[in-house]
């Protein structure tokens, strides 16, 4: 049996990185990571699991396109934006984990899904806590109003993430981890009830 250690090779690696780029991306957007990859994967650019290689057709290519459309349109209206947020962080966790684990190859199946969910589903999650968040400050300050900059802002930063994940994905991994730590470390300082 083969040990952990030598299942990573710099294919898995970089793999690894692109998925937990792309998962954080997710936090911003569901569907625009998943998107980015069917096209990469589609047109020769981006190699998947043996498992996910619908993702790379042009069924799933058609379908992440209008649902990428929906919920860009979805996050400009007005109180639908928190409710897209509120739903939203199950599925971003969800497609971060699968977007990680459609991108790590020849591996074990045990260790693929281990990765995916902590480091894939985690980035995903925290970044989505974060907009999350954003948003409801936000909303309780300018009544929604500045919403629109909000989502403007997800939506540049998740088309600039899925892309650099893919094109330069050891960049990418530091910045998104650099990023987490510095959200974890602005909450952890904030203030709670009670105190």
């Amino acid at each position: 049996m083969e040990t952990i250690a030598a299942q990573f090779s710099l294919d898995t690696l970089l793999g690894i990185c692109v998925g937990i780029g792309l998962a954080a991306s997710c936090g911003f957007r569901v569907f625009v990571p998943l998107l980015v990859i069917s096209s990469f994967a589609k047109f020769g650019y981006l190699t998947l699991s043996e498992s996910f290689q619908w993702i790379g057709t042009w069924p799933a290519l058609f379908s992440f396109s209008v649902a990428t459309v929906l919920e860009i349109g979805g996050y400009y209206l007005p109180w639908i934006d928190n409710l897209l947020d509120s739903a939203g962080t199950p599925v971003s966790i969800l497609a971060g984990t699968i977007a990680t684990a459609a991108c790590i190859v020849e591996v074990d199946p045990a260790l693929r899904w281990s990765v995916a969910i902590i480091a894939g589903g985690g980035a995903a999650g925290t970044v989505k806590f974060g907009t999350t968040t954003l948003r409801a400050a936000s909303t309780a300050t300018t009544a929604g109003l500045g919403n629109f900059l909000i989502s403007t802002m997800e939506l540049v930063l998740s088309i600039v993430v899925s892309l650099l994940a893919v094109v330069l994905p050891l960049f990418t991994v530091v910045a998104v981890l650099l990023a987490i730590g510095y959200l974890i470390r602005i909450i952890s300082r904030r203030p709670t009830a009670g105190r």
